[in-house]
């Protein structure tokens, strides 16, 4: 497979969609649409070291509890339990960005890292953006007073059976890699 070229199709601010001209295994010539946070998509830049986003999971210390959120997300027309989450900006660092998305999402502070992920793809068949796994210790009080206006959120700390009970029911609506590591804290007790 060969990338050739890719034109920019929208002019958004935070997300743009491509068509990308690829030429597959038998030489032939095709069309293939890639959503990207940047200018250009990374097939053609090449630049896949820096994360989009970060994807917090906070362990709260004096609680003993894992922090999730229920945050309503527009595509879905719903709610969906997830982790802390949000855009790494131009200049900062992962440990920065998650500083501050989980004191803006949910009024918690980061005490310790633990473990931080190298940048990682979730659907990479529509899109090039990846995202960081960072565990965290935190500590505070849940507190969703600084949510932007588009942020719909509900802070929530649970134990071990209520992730059991969370990750069992079908009813609900959750992001891939919350739902994987909420199931393995409800099945061992370990994030």
């Amino acid at each position: 497979m060969k990338i050739r070229k890719a034109q920019k199709l929208t002019r958004q601010k935070w997300l743009n969609l491509f068509d990308v001209t690829i030429i597959d295994k038998n030489g032939n010539e095709k069309s293939w649409q890639v959503a990207s946070r940047e200018d250009q998509p990374k097939c053609i830049t090449r630049d896949f070291e820096k994360p989009d986003a970060v994807i917090i999971v906070p362990f709260h210390i004096k609680q003993k509890r894992v922090v999730i959120t229920k945050e309503y997300r527009v595509p879905l027309g719903d709610f969906e339990y997830g982790f802390p989450a949000g855009l790494v900006d131009d200049g900062e660092t992962v440990q920065a960005a998650t500083r501050r998305e989980l004191r803006e999402e949910t009024g918690l502070t980061v005490t310790r890292f633990i473990k931080i992920s190298q940048p990682i793809y979730s659907s990479a068949g529509m899109t090039d953006e990846s995202v960081v796994m960072v565990y965290v210790e935190c500590e505070g009080e849940p507190s969703v007073e600084k949510n932007t206006g588009s942020e719909q959120i509900e802070v929530m700390l649970i134990s071990q059976s209520e992730a059991c009970r969370l990750c069992e029911n079908a009813n609900l609506k959750f992001d891939a890699k919350a739902w994987l590591v909420l199931s393995k804290f409800a099945e061992t007790g370990q994030l």
